[in-house]
């Protein structure tokens, strides 16, 4: 059974992205919650000024809102409460964020991204 999380975010220290997720140097993760049975994972991941996720595919799905920031998703600007699906074993991408941005994630299945 999955149990109850009632949290500050602020209470957790940032984590290593490329380690956590295999994403590109730079990219940062508090890890919200997860179910290890459903291979779900809530979490906040902060992109740097700058950063640029390629095209890529994964074997999980992912939902995210931008909280903070602009995004550029496949060309479309996002701005905060923009949202993405990010489908499983489909290929999608780029990601932009000119400014850096702050992005709620909840990720089903393998997060190991392929490029």
């Amino acid at each position: 059974m999955q149990e109850k999380v009632i949290l500050n975010t602020d209470d957790l220290e940032w984590q290593d992205g490329a380690d956590l997720l295999k994403l590109p140097q730079g990219v940062k993760i508090k890890i919200l919650s997860e179910d290890r049975t459903t291979a779900r994972r809530d979490m906040l991941v902060s992109f740097p000024p700058g950063y640029v996720e390629p095209r890529h595919v994964h074997d999980g799905y992912h939902s995210d809102i931008l909280l903070g920031g602009t995004w550029i998703v496949e060309g479309k600007v996002l701005t905060p409460r923009g949202y993405v699906f990010g489908p499983a074993n489909v290929e999608h991408g780029p990601f932009e964020c000119p400014e850096g941005c702050l992005v709620f994630a909840s990720f089903y299945g393998k997060p190991e991204h392929r490029y």
